[in-house]
Parts: C-alpha cells; structure tokens; sequence
C-alpha cells in the first residue's frame, strides 16, 4: 500500500485515540471535562506523529542484532528516545514561536524547560513497550483491512479536511495569544489558561462551549481575567516571564 496513505491512516488513528487519552487523563487529575491539546477539534497532533514513528521504528529490520531480548531493548531505547525528542520539539516550537506552554513538567525533578522529564521519559518508555508487544500486530491488521477497504481512505480525507481549516483558526487565535502575551512579558501555560476560564464560568454560572472556551473576540478580555486572577491567586494561575530560565 502507498506509503503516504499509511502514515496519513496511522496519524488519524493517532490523533484521535490520543486527543480520547488525553481527555479522559484530565478528568481524572483535574476532575474537569478540558478539551486537551492546542487545536479546537478531537484530535492532537503530537500522537499521530508519535504513532507514525512508532510504526516506522517497529518496522525496521534489526537482523544484525542476532539476540531477540537485545532487539527489544534497542526497540524500546529507541522509541523512548524518539518520543521525548518529539515532545521536547513540539513544546519548543510553542514555547518560542507562540508563547504558549501546552504542558508543564516545570514541577517534575530533572526537567529541562518544563517541556521534558525524567519521569514521563520512562513513560513514553513504558508506551513503547505497550506498542510493541500488544499494539503494533494490530496496527499491522488495521493496515491491511485499509488495504482491503481503500473506500475509507474518503473518510481520512475528509478528516485532513476538517484538520487544516482547524489548525488555520487555531493557528490565528494562537496568534492573537502571542500578540498578547508579548505585550505583557510572558509565557501563556495554555492549559492552565483553559481551566482558569472553565473555573470562572462555573462561578458565574455562564455556559461555556467545550469545544469553544473563547473565540477571536473573547480571548483578549479572558486573558486580561487570567492576569487579574494570578495576581490576586498569587502561585494559582503562574506566568513564565521571558526572564525565567526554563522558558529561555
């Protein structure tokens, strides 16, 4: 099967189970329904390169390495290795092109800029192990029912469709974020952003769109709010000023 529909069928599949991950995730340790990730539909891009690049890896030929257990162990070191670089990559490019931190490790020990650390290195180790004893055969199955099925292959279209216009609209309202945190000196912790304005919507009992916390016209007034909340919260809703090292 073509190269360029299996990587486009493997990133859908990523992007939308980790958006459900990630959803769920936050329930859990925030006891809030938050859509996750930078974009507004259900999907994250960062697991549906992360699932491409799992599959490439597993996919390799290692016959050089005579040892079954060695050929794991490479497998695991190198997926570990992919997957951290691929975080770090993508929290840097929002950190300086952006101003906008969509994760924050900054409490973690070891971290480097917030955006990477020792302890959710292990668990991307963890989900490379995961993937390659009891995920990857299956990918290989689902593949091969595409190849069966390319009558689906309208539906993955259909899906980079709604994706593009979506990056396009978030991609203009991340600007309009950059232009304020530049103005004020900082570093918007994105998801901390969103939780402060669902928390405010709670107490003034205003109904707030899951997929549509703020808008073009909205954003600029809630994160004016977001600033008066951390400095009246003072350790609550922090900001990363350009100053800060793990930001720089």
């Amino acid at each position: 099967m073509n190269i360029f529909l299996t990587l486009a069928f493997l990133f859908y599949i990523g992007c939308t189970l980790g958006w459900v991950l990630e959803l769920f995730f936050r329930r859990i340790v925030h006891k809030k329904w938050i859509n996750p990730g930078f974009l507004t539909g259900p999907y994250l891009p960062l697991y549906g390169f992360g699932l491409c690049f799992l599959y490439i890896i597993c996919s390799m030929d290692l016959s050089f390495i005579t040892s079954a257990a060695w050929r794991y162990v490479f497998l695991i070191a190198v997926i570990t290795v992919t997957m951290t670089l691929l975080e770090y990559i993508a929290g840097v490019i929002f950190i300086k092109g952006m101003k906008i931190k969509l994760w924050d490790y900054s409490d973690r020990w070891g971290n480097i800029q917030g955006v990477i650390c020792p302890l959710f290195t292990l668990a991307w180790g963890a989900v490379g192990a995961v993937y390659l004893f009891f995920v990857h055969k299956n990918i290989l199955g689902a593949l091969d029912w595409l190849a069966e099925n390319l009558a689906f292959s309208f539906v993955i279209g259909a899906f980079f469709g709604v994706f593009s216009v979506d990056l396009v609209y978030s991609l203009k309202l991340g600007a309009k974020i950059r232009a304020w945190a530049k103005k004020n000196d900082v570093v918007v912790r994105y998801e901390r952003f969103k939780m402060a304005v669902k928390d405010a919507a709670e107490k003034g009992k205003e109904k707030l769109s899951f997929l549509f916390p703020f808008t073009f016209r909205t954003v600029w007034e809630k994160l004016e709010n977001y600033k008066q909340s951390r400095t009246q919260n003072a350790g609550k809703w922090k900001f990363f000023k350009k100053n800060n090292k793990n930001d720089e």
